[in-house]
């Protein structure tokens, strides 16, 4: 794909991935056959509090995409246009299911291209089997004993049941 004169094409799909579902990986296998590397950003949250601390968020998606050449699973923390710049990345991801999704995503896009216009933003539909599957329901399903495995990788859903077995031990 690249050739020695031409900069490799280096895209980014961030989020909090807590815990990565078969909907972000439908969506990160799709984009890394469009780019020379694919970045699977994993924020830090801040403002979230999320069920796996980031290390264990990064080793799911580490797992779950592994037999992906291209793809490579990073940290961030602060604005995605900054690790952007930082990363040299020409285009960011992101995955809609519908339109409350695209409307947000769509505003996000607007703000970040005015934070750095040399960076676009590609909407990627999951494929419909995945469409529905959102991280916080995919959390309350397992919390409350409800089968997730048609809605994460085998892995995370071991994951996601050592978790909420380690919650309810702690109470």
């Amino acid at each position: 794909m690249t050739t020695s004169n031409k900069q490799p094409r280096i895209a980014v799909y961030s989020g909090t991935f807590d815990p990565i579902t078969l909907g972000h990986e439908d969506v990160a296998r799709r984009a890394a056959g469009l780019f020379d590397t694919l970045i699977i950003a994993i924020a830090l949250a801040h403002h979230k509090k999320t069920l796996f601390p980031l290390n264990a968020r990064i080793n799911l998606a580490k797992i779950a995409l592994k037999n992906v050449a291209n793809v490579v699973v990073m940290p961030f923390d602060g604005l995605i246009m900054d690790f952007c710049k930082a990363q040299g990345a020409t285009a960011v991801v992101r995955g809609v299911r519908n339109v409350t999704d695209f409307d947000y995503e769509a505003q996000m896009a607007a703000m970040n291209r005015k934070l750095l216009p040399t960076v676009e933003t590609i909407f990627l539909l999951p494929g419909l089997d995945v469409q529905p599957i959102s991280s916080t329901l995919v959390r309350e399903i397992s919390k409350l004993g409800g089968d997730v495995g048609q809605m994460v990788s085998s892995p995370v859903a071991v994951a996601l049941k050592s978790a909420h077995q380690s919650a309810e031990t702690a109470k």
